[in-house]
């Protein structure tokens, strides 16, 4: 597995990585712990590195299934770890608020939420610690002093975002240095090419990709008569009438992967790491064999002539 140090960090890290968005039962359901944790151990003996989480997700619970997979195999060593601050989903609400979190960057929540985070974790540092996106109530000098805080005191090594446009990474940066951006980012979802990637190539932040397989567009198992039980059940990217657009057009992207031997999966993922912003992509895996079908996929870059020639196969799809 290729490495890349990540941005301006010191962290190298692998063009593939793990992400634990699925480990949100509220989204995507029960996962298997035994078939995940083996996922986890797979990932790892292909030479994958770097694990991402969230707070958020599962209301912790993606933390503390990672921090119990580190204790059990005793394998921290080997990974490097990022997570995510933003939601506030521990603080009492009164009965009459239909909302059951919020967002909170205070200076004071950020620290609280990394200490909470580190002991889901079960671990002392977290490696890259990630705003999960923007506050309109955010004020760039509390991140700041709460990211300056956590460095010193060794709770965290660098710090990142997620979800966030230039006009917000620059008013970050005027006071915090931003270490790295995660965007969703696919052959279907292409709106950052134009002004994020620009802005992170010139003040090299590094960029973890999430959604490469657009949450199951691009796996080459989605059919004009799929059908959805989970949180793209209401989506109307999922509906009969987009499927009936797209899949078609897919059809196209499948043909054109298997000229160079690969599924449409591993397309997908080679198509946006050829990229020169993009350092990594994060699957969201859920059972080894999802690893192991995608684990050569960052082996090469796409010519030109394959990379846009994708993009106009789906078009404004």
């Amino acid at each position: 597995m290729k490495k890349v140090l990540l941005g301006k960090t010191t962290l190298e890290v692998s063009r593939l990585a793990v992400g634990c968005w699925q480990l949100s039962p509220r989204f995507w359901g029960e996962v298997d712990p035994e078939d995940w944790k083996n996922a986890m151990d797979m990932a790892g003996e292909c030479g994958v590195n770097l694990v991402d989480t969230a707070d958020a997700y599962g209301d912790g619970g993606a933390e503390e299934a990672l921090g119990a997979y580190f204790a059990e195999r005793g394998n921290r060593d080997q990974w490097v770890v990022a997570s995510k601050f933003y939601w506030d989903f521990s603080s009492p609400l009164p009965e009459t608020y239909s909302i059951d979190r919020f967002p909170h960057t205070s200076h004071r929540y950020i620290k609280a939420a990394c200490e909470a985070s580190l002991r889901r974790l079960r671990l002392e540092t977290i490696d890259l610690y990630q705003l999960h996106a923007w506050d309109p109530l955010l004020r760039p000098e509390e991140v700041a002093r709460a990211v300056a805080d956590l460095k010193e005191a060794g709770k965290i090594r660098f710090f990142g975002v997620s979800n966030l446009n230039v006009e917000q990474m620059r008013l970050l940066e005027a006071v915090v240095s931003v270490d790295t951006l995660q965007p969703k980012y696919s052959l279907l979802h292409r709106k950052h090419e134009e002004r994020e990637f620009p802005y992170c190539l010139e003040r090299q932040i590094g960029v973890l990709a999430y959604s490469p397989l657009e949450r199951g567009l691009l796996s080459g198992r989605v059919s004009v008569g799929s059908r959805f039980s989970d949180a793209r059940a209401t989506n109307e990217r999922f509906s009969q009438t987009s499927l009936e657009r797209l899949v078609p057009r897919l059809e196209k992207v499948t043909a054109l992967a298997q000229s160079f031997g690969l599924t449409l999966p591993q397309f997908a993922i080679r198509w946006l790491l050829t990229h020169p912003a993009v350092s990594v992509a994060l699957i969201g895996t859920k059972k080894p064999e999802h690893v192991s079908s995608l684990i050569s996929a960052p082996d090469d870059i796409l010519p030109p002539s394959a990379w846009h020639e994708a993009a106009a196969c789906v078009g404004g799809a």
